[in-house]
């Protein structure tokens, strides 16, 4: 059975793993984007993006390309790329897309999940809860926690038969999690009130034991707390305060604000 990972990449339907310079340079802008390296309205400029990812012309047109068919990054005309603002109104329309989509994609896995997937579910739910969550290493947008939250959510729909639904899926999930992060700009992870490893493990033991009603109301329920604790960080005044950013060729780089 595919790994979980890969149902969550957004990837069109039949791609491979990531094998090409484009493809690596599309996933690591993605989570430089979904990690808050760069705040909502700052250009992106094509030269300077080239050099901080040290990829040629063609795969970077190729990522952003790709990038800006999933709205993570808005092209503007000749005038290159800029990164999406950020609005209430679009964050809740996210959320309540996934809850249409992924509740029908966890019914699907339920009525074909096989003892494999039972058991890369109940994996990834135990890596998920031996990880504290926490800041990511120097130089990378995604913390261990928020790799393995992703691979636990995958791994619920992984049996889901249609490559379609999770193709947009992948590409919601992204644009959540842009939010969903935002949260954990402001805030210290290990403070906030939410038991999240408890909704986790609500949503697993319903799954497993092929209740596809409930498992689907308390994903649907899980996603709308999701949506509220990204709203709280919403109230807040922007610019976001944008963090250090460094490149992947390790020099330093300034990151500039929007302009209001």
């Amino acid at each position: 059975m595919k790994r979980a990972i890969t149902r969550l990449e957004s990837e069109s339907p039949g791609d491979a793993a990531a094998k090409t310079i484009a493809e690596a340079t599309y996933r690591r802008l993605r989570d430089d984007l979904t990690g808050w390296r760069y705040a909502p309205g700052v250009k992106l400029p094509f030269k300077e993006l080239a050099e901080a990812y040290r990829v040629g012309v063609s795969p970077l047109r190729e990522a952003l390309s790709r990038l800006a068919s999933e709205r993570l990054v808005l092209a503007s005309g000749q005038r290159g790329f800029r990164v999406p603002p950020v609005s209430a109104d679009e964050m809740w329309e996210i959320i309540k897309l996934r809850q249409l989509l992924e509740r029908e994609a966890l019914v699907d896995s339920i009525a074909h999940g096989d003892a494999a997937w039972e058991s890369e579910i109940v994996a990834a739910f135990h890596r998920l809860t031996r990880q504290p969550a926490g800041a990511s290493a120097p130089g990378d947008s995604l913390s261990d926690w928020d790799r393995r939250h992703r691979d636990f959510h995958g791994a619920l729909l992984g049996a889901c038969s249609s490559q379609w639904l999770l193709h947009f899926i992948g590409i919601l999930y992204h644009q959540s999690e842009r939010y969903r992060r935002l949260r954990f700009q402001r805030a210290d992870k290990s403070a906030l009130p939410r038991d999240v490893d408890r909704e986790h493990r609500e949503i697993m033991d319903a799954t497993l034991a092929r209740k596809p009603r409930l498992a689907g109301e308390l994903l649907v329920r899980h996603l709308a707390r999701t949506g509220e604790a990204a709203a709280a960080a919403l109230t807040d005044p922007f610019p976001v305060p944008t963090p250090a950013k460094r490149p992947l060729n390790g020099s330093k780089t300034r990151v500039t604000r929007a302009k209001r």
